[in-house]
């Protein structure tokens, strides 16, 4: 058993489901005994090929594991697959000198690693964040039996068992009831278009916004407009050549244009820009 199983291919579900079901139909279900074997050589002696060997002849529960997660509308081979990792970790956490099971103990596992996906892939927007809502999203879908709303006697009795406010199951039920919406818009039954994004305020809708900027922006070209006039023409140049041009021109060809060092050049230029800014701020 051990060679056959080792000098096996890799099993992915992803790529053909039907043929991956049926190898691991195939594998070896262990005794007590065996699976105590092998589980005390990768405890004890980290032995990857125990551990594998256990892991490939729980795969079958994993899969039935994974049907009654069926009902999410999710990939059968995505279910699995995460099943799968769950039963991998509780491989490596497992003790056998505790005295039970493998499979007793990998269940929270694999259970933990199919609803995380669950949780992750059965709605855009996730539908529980907490602990407690979790539990009650999972449970809240096993204990309705159609899909009528819950009465309040029924809301109370699932909030009583699973130790939540019952306003909790009323939110959890509406999360439950509620689809996915396309941000930019679908075609309503009367023609129209309707989307989240009609309903969210545009940074631009209040007038008096509107008006202020315009103002704000009017007042600061006024006073740039003043600024400018004020300075002395060679200083008004200068800023002009070196800031207001698509082709900036540099210190040097200023300086040799007027005759002076590039460093006064950039002199004038700083009380220019010193001078405008206090002239804007005033």
């Amino acid at each position: 058993m051990t060679t056959n199983l080792i000098a096996m291919p890799s099993l992915s579900p992803g790529r053909d489901l039907d043929a991956y079901l049926n190898t691991i139909a195939g594998l070896p279900v262990l005794n007590a005994e065996e699976e105590k074997v092998l589980a005390d050589r990768f405890y004890h002696e980290e032995d990857l090929d125990a551990a594998r060997e256990l892991v490939l002849c729980h795969l079958r529960f994993v899969a039935h594991l994974a049907r009654s997660y069926s009902g999410y509308g999710l990939p059968q081979a995505d279910l699995i697959q995460e099943g799968n990792v769950g039963l991998m970790k509780a491989v490596k956490r497992f003790d056998p000198s505790v005295g039970v099971r493998l499979i007793s103990f990998a269940v929270h596992w694999i259970k933990a690693e199919i609803h995380e996906y669950v949780l992750r892939n059965w709605r855009i927007v996730k539908v529980a964040t907490t602990k407690a809502q979790r539990k009650l999203f999972f449970n809240l879908r096993s204990a309705k039996k159609e899909l009528s709303w819950l009465s309040p006697e029924e809301a109370q009795a699932i909030a009583d068992d699973l130790g939540v406010p019952t306003k909790e199951v009323n939110r959890m039920e509406s999360r439950l009831a509620a689809s996915d919406m396309a941000f930019d818009g679908y075609d309503s039954d009367d023609g129209e278009v309707s989307a989240p994004a009609h309903y969210l305020t545009a940074p631009t809708a209040d007038p008096a916004d509107l008006v202020a900027d315009a103002d704000e922006a009017r007042d600061s070209n006024e006073r740039l407009a003043f600024a400018l006039r004020d300075l002395d023409e060679r200083s008004r140049d200068i800023l002009a050549r070196r800031w207001l041009q698509d082709d900036k021109a540099t210190l040097h060809e200023l300086a040799d244009e007027y005759g002076v060092s590039a460093e006064r050049i950039r002199q004038l230029e700083k009380n220019a820009m010193k001078k405008m800014r206090k002239a804007i701020e005033a």
